[in-house]
């Protein structure tokens, strides 16, 4: 059965023809307010500006309208509803109008007299070329895999062959850690695992900042526990491995949590086999017995049981030669690991200025505070200009206060969130100044000091504290002056105001010099809140799509996983939604090579589903 042609009732006509006049006005004004953004940017365009940089503009422009409403009424018309115009701002409203203009008057929309920059497939391959031109050949799953060197790849060549082999695509190192031995060694066994896998893989270095973070807390008298590994029937499964130090030594890097320097002349003694035998603080006899030499730093011993060993604990030496009662030594508790202070909701902090060690508070019988516990802040010029009223966060924002004086010695603090069983705060713990502009330069002095190294041996350089285009200028001449004025830069966009700033960064370094974002999303999440920056990570991801730049999807991503060994649920939906990004950054751990296979997996398998924010709808086999 034939049916008549369908015609477009007056009423529909109506209104598609009010729809393509609000497109056409929606276009007119993104044009006008894009051109008065980049007005400023001249300078840094004098062969005119980049498709990159106009179409950002655009962006930006279009994005200053709430457009759910025009949305909803061009996805009800069967039209693009925008969004996912990100790569293509002008393009995408032409496209709208013309189909608009079609369905009106049956004929097709006018040319515009200023065309857009780019289109749909051309907005695609610019941000593909530029993900190039950081990271190389694109990889078959699409999404690059960036990870952080651990610093046994200085020393194990097999470990930088294993990570190329299964799949890294960039190694991160990061200049907070080793120095440049170390860094030297690692690059040499990454090329040489390249000549032997045919792989190849960039070197982003990243430069470590200004170290904002806690001081050494001095040490507490008290006993030190040490105890032996048990299963969940309480049964010792493991003895405890103590570390007897040489005296004058400090510990070695690995050490256990249990390390003590005895007298010299009691060290001088020991030997394979002598035993120790001591009362513990609780009255509890316990013997250990040395088991053999810790690579010259000392002695190690066998704890096979449960103990607690305080200041006036006294050994006794058993050679197995002479039995008879001899001299009572004691031991000198040498923790290999950080000490801590333990902080609850109420508590007073004292964050100082000068590098004094920090000890916790100090209470009455009553339990009331008649000290308060103080810590030192390792940048001391960080504290300047921090008011009272504003928040720091310390340890990834594990704790809360909020300042409550400032004064000489340094910053009044009250605890304002510890969880309920409080937190422990250790040494070189992360703090955050959420609501404070820190008055510090963009380049550190070890910055600088390491960029030489940077500039002659890495493919990328990481920006650690950049939060205007002014440090971006300033890195870009101090890479210029070390004679590499070509070098890409990964901005890391950590702080509130980076990205307060992140559009004047884009639009002043797009076109004239290669660029990557990094979304530190550890330092976003203290600085802004989890909440926003759940929202604040997808729209960094879109404006770096409208700018075409790559961006690297970083911090805890398979964490659990690189760690532990066990991926959480969580996570792994976490390292599914990375493959929006064009880069994926894993962060060192013991079990990385198994994290690396993991996130290898899952990226192959979301291309097939995901480009950017289109659902790719591949067939389904159920």
């Amino acid at each position: 059965m034939n049916l008549p042609a369908a015609s477009i009732p007056d009423t529909d006509t109506t209104a598609l023809a009010d729809l393509l006049e609000q497109v056409r006005a929606l276009r007119r004004q993104v044009l006008a307010a894009g051109q008065r953004r980049l007005e400023t940017h001249h300078g840094h365009y004098p062969d005119g500006f980049s498709p990159s940089a106009l179409n950002l503009a655009h962006y930006l422009a279009l994005r200053a309208h709430d457009l759910r409403t025009l949305q909803d009424r061009l996805a009800d018309a069967g039209l693009s509803s925008l969004g996912r115009c990100e790569s293509h701002v002008l393009h995408s409203l032409d496209k709208v109008a013309g189909l608009l203009s079609l369905a009106v008057s049956c004929r097709p929309a006018e040319a515009p007299e200023q065309p857009a920059p780019v289109n749909y497939a051309q907005g695609r391959a610019l941000l593909r070329a530029h993900a190039e031109a950081l990271c190389g050949p694109r990889p078959a799953r699409g999404a690059y895999i960036m990870v952080t060197l651990p610093g046994e790849a200085a020393r194990d060549p097999e470990l930088t062959r294993a990570l190329l082999a299964r799949g890294m695509d960039c190694a991160r190192i990061n200049c907070a850690h080793d120095g440049p031995p170390e860094w030297t060694a690692m690059i040499a066994n990454l090329r040489r695992a390249e000549a032997q896998t045919g792989r190849r893989c960039r070197v982003l270095m990243d430069l470590a900042g200004h170290k904002i973070r806690t001081g050494a807390i001095g040490p507490e008298p008290g006993a030190v526990h040490v105890k032996p590994r048990r299963d969940r029937l309480g049964r010792v499964t493991e003895p405890a491995t103590v570390l007897l130090l040489r005296p004058g030594a400090a510990p070695p890097p690995g050490a256990g949590p249990w390390c003590f320097t005895p007298p010299e002349a009691l060290f001088n003694r020991l030997g394979p086999g002598c035993r120790l035998h001591f009362t513990d603080t609780r009255g509890k006899s316990r013997t250990w017995e040395v088991t053999g030499a810790a690579a010259g730093a000392g002695w190690l011993v066998r704890a096979p049981e449960g103990s607690y060993v305080g200041p006036g604990t006294r050994f006794r030496l058993d050679t197995g030669r002479d039995r008879r009662p001899g001299q009572a030594w004691p031991l000198s508790a040498c923790t290999a690991g950080p000490a801590a202070m333990l902080l609850e909701a109420g508590d007073p902090l004292l964050l100082t200025r000068d590098t004094t060690p920090g000890h916790p508070g100090r209470r009455d019988c009553s339990g009331v505070v008649v000290e308060s516990a103080r810590i030192a802040c390792t940048c001391p010029e960080a504290l300047t200009g921090v008011r009272p009223g504003a928040h720091v966060w310390f340890d990834d924002g594990r704790l809360g206060t909020v300042v409550e004086a400032s004064d000489a010695e340094g910053l009044r603090l009250r605890v304002t969130r510890a969880g309920p069983r409080g937190v422990r705060l250790k040494p070189d713990r992360g703090i955050n100044f959420p609501d404070t502009p820190l008055s510090l330069p963009a380049l550190s002095a070890k910055d600088l000091r390491d960029l030489d190294f940077v500039a002659a041996n890495a493919d990328l350089v990481g920006f650690s504290f950049v939060q205007s285009l002014e440090d971006m200028e300033r890195l870009l001449a101090e890479l210029a002056a070390r004679g590499a004025p070509r070098l890409p830069v990964v901005a890391k966009i950590e702080t509130r105001l980076a990205v307060a700033n992140l559009p004047e960064i884009l639009l002043g370094t797009l076109g004239r010099h290669p660029l990557g974002v990094m979304i530190a999303r550890g330092d976003l999440a203290v600085e802004l809140g989890g909440e926003r920056m759940a929202e604040i990570q997808e729209e960094i991801l879109w404006l770096c799509e409208a700018a075409h730049v790559p961006a690297i999807w970083a911090t805890q991503v398979l964490e659990s996983l690189a760690k532990k060994g066990v991926a959480s649920r969580p996570e792994l939906t976490d390292a599914a939604m990375g493959v929006r990004a064009e880069c994926v950054m894993l962060n060192k751990g013991p079990h990385i090579l198994e994290a690396l296979g993991t996130l290898d997996d899952i990226l192959t398998r979301m291309r097939a589903h995901q480009r950017k924010k289109s659902a790719r709808l591949r067939a389904l086999h159920w």
